[in-house]
């Protein structure tokens, strides 16, 4: 694998979405891991290196901010841009408090999340 190839962190417990977004993004030329239980994310992450994180906020059992909280506070990975997701309304407020550097509502358009993993990972 090259070295420039950035490497984004799926965390999304719906399996669907996360192999969806997996397939889009390597096919747009990210390396990308998906984590379907939330609760694996820190280990993840203190495994490997990550370029970017990708975290939807309603995860099962967990809420979604408070893991991206988790990531901001840890040393090791509080320099790991984290962009949210959710459906829900004024979620980007909440997102953003909880440490999020950027967020996207679902549903999307793929090209606009493009757009946005661009911009904050080149």
């Amino acid at each position: 694998m090259e070295n420039n190839v950035k490497k984004i962190l799926i965390v999304d417990d719906d399996v669907s979405i996360g192999e969806m977004l997996r397939t889009l993004l390597e096919f747009s030329g990210y390396k990308a891991i998906v984590v379907n239980n939330p609760k694996k994310v820190e280990d993840k992450v203190a495994e490997e290196h990550f370029d970017l994180i990708l975290l939807d906020m309603r995860l099962s059992g967990v809420d979604g901010t408070e893991i991206c909280s988790k990531l901001k506070e840890s040393e090791t990975s509080k320099h790991i841009p984290v962009l949210m997701m959710s459906a829900l309304s004024n979620a980007d407020k909440t997102c953003k408090a909880a440490g999020a550097d950027d967020f996207i509502y679902k549903p999307f358009e793929m090209d606009d999340l493009l757009s946005k993993i661009k911009t904050i990972i080149g």
